[in-house]
């Protein structure tokens, strides 16, 4: 059996604020294999972006691991010191953020940032290092690798931005490469170049991705597993066809039918979702889409559902008492044959 590079085991993670604790993430699990990619996939505030810099320990001064833990080739994160973290963070697990333009010090060049980073990571030279950030450069397909190594910021475009982001993160070989909205604000022509050049390293170095998305098509072209997150918790799991051909949960189901299709006329409406997300601080009781939810039934407004698997072989999992009762009634005919 293969051992998972990265097992995230019931994490929760809260905030503290001036009117108390909450909690952004609940019970979130999950486990990623070396060479493979897991998209995570909701609205904005469904705790996607939480739970990847939780498990880089990037919460900043208010944010907290409540519960869980977060193993890492066998060492859990959630233990580690921050001295114990900065070896982690670059060397085995690397993050490329939403908007590369925040991400990247303006008042330095390219090059002084890079070369910055890979002497902190791999303790070479600074002649080495240079010439190794220009090889990067290269790798991720930045022409004139030469002179950009060079140049501040903001005289790059998006996409060249968004591919200096990626070099530095590949820059010391991570084991766990972690893309938080990497196509966001792009291009589509750029968009595909940045997904494809992702798929390529992931091939190359064996690295695992974790990808997040409010994107669907992003998901599709990338994912071999996918998480649906809805206010903090995982609604359902599956592998990319699994999901896309036979999505169970509703939150999952109202999120497929609002893609445009090419088939779909010019004068027809997209479906839509009803309502909004509800905030972190007045969660409904029960099942947390109860108040969005076409299937709602007594039971969603009072009980909260597991999440239960449905297929073992398959590994689609979902949080819904509509198959929880459907469960209960193959057991019992399962029990009397």
């Amino acid at each position: 059996m293969t051992q998972s590079l990265l097992k995230v085991e019931h994490l929760q993670t809260a905030f503290r604020t001036g009117k108390g604790e909450v909690v952004s993430v609940e019970d979130v699990s999950f486990q990623l294999n070396a060479g493979q990619t897991i998209g995570i996939v909701g609205e904005s505030g469904c705790g996607k972006s939480v739970t990847s810099l939780s498990i880089m320990r990037l919460l900043g001064q208010t944010g907290y691991i409540k519960k869980g833990t977060i193993s890492l080739n066998g060492k859990d994160l959630t233990k580690l010191t921050e001295t114990e973290l900065r070896d982690v963070r670059g060397n085995e697990a690397a993050m490329i953020f939403q908007e590369p333009m925040t991400s990247l010090n303006p008042v330095f060049t390219i090059g002084n940032q890079m070369i910055e980073m890979i002497q902190l990571h791999m303790m070479i030279s600074k002649k080495e290092a240079k010439q190794y950030a220009i090889q990067m450069l290269q790798k991720v397909g930045i022409p004139r690798a030469e002179e950009v190594i060079n140049e501040y910021p903001h005289k790059l475009s998006g996409g060249m931005r968004q591919r200096v982001m990626i070099a530095m993160a590949l820059s010391c070989k991570p084991k766990l490469l972690i893309a938080d909205e990497p196509t966001t604000a792009l291009d589509v022509t750029i968009q595909a170049q940045i997904l494809e050049l992702m798929k390529t390293l992931r091939d190359e170095s064996n690295t695992a991705i974790m990808i997040i998305s409010h994107d669907l098509g992003v998901i599709a072209e990338m994912a071999d597993t996918v998480l649906v997150m809805y206010a903090g918790e995982v609604v359902e799991e599956a592998d990319v066809f699994t999901l896309f051909d036979e999505p169970k949960h509703p939150y999952t189901l109202g999120l497929m039918k609002s893609i445009p299709h090419l088939e779909t006329e010019s004068e027809e409406r997209l479906a839509s979702i009803p309502g909004t997300v509800p905030t972190l601080q007045n969660m409904p009781s029960g099942c947390r889409f109860h108040t969005r939810c076409p299937y709602v039934m007594e039971q969603c407004l009072k009980e909260k559902p597991k999440l239960q698997g449905l297929d073992e072989k398959m590994g689609h999992q979902v949080r819904c008492w509509l198959y929880e009762e459907e469960q209960k009634s193959e057991n019992r005919e399962e029990a009397v044959l």
